[in-house]
């Protein structure tokens, strides 16, 4: 009985960890597999590296990404994160809802600055 009592938190303890750990990264690891092999051509996805990009075709175990138009990269499935619903799009495609008002001449406020300041950055000081 007294080596059951010292053994049964140590099992308890690796129960626990399978159940916290092991088991919800496996299905993470699942989903990620079954999403990548399901890409095909014109989905929008988000690499692991956060680059945004739309899929051209899909060779074995390359995708190739149209990151701009005109401008295609190979990348392997296992760098695809994620794919991008039309509302999980990045914030550089909306109009911003906090977007700097227009000023004069239809500029924006930092435009105006620029052109206050010579076309310099305002970070950088004349000497």
């Amino acid at each position: 009985m007294g080596q059951l009592g010292s053994i049964l938190p140590l099992i308890l303890l690796v129960v626990v960890f399978y159940f916290l750990l092991i088991r919800p990264q496996r299905k993470r690891q699942q989903e990620a597999i079954q999403m990548q092999n399901s890409l095909t051509p014109g989905t929008r996805v988000m690499t692991t590296t956060g680059l945004f990009a739309t899929v051209v075709t899909i060779d074995n175990e390359d995708v190739v990404l149209e990151i701009a138009p005109g401008i295609e990269t190979r990348w392997v499935k296992a760098a695809i994160g994620r794919v991008v619903t039309p509302g999980d799009a990045p914030a550089s495609d909306e109009p911003a809802a906090d977007q700097a008002e227009l000023g004069e001449e239809g500029k924006t406020e930092s435009e105006a600055t620029v052109e206050r300041n010579g076309d310099q950055d305002s970070s950088t000081k004349k000497s």
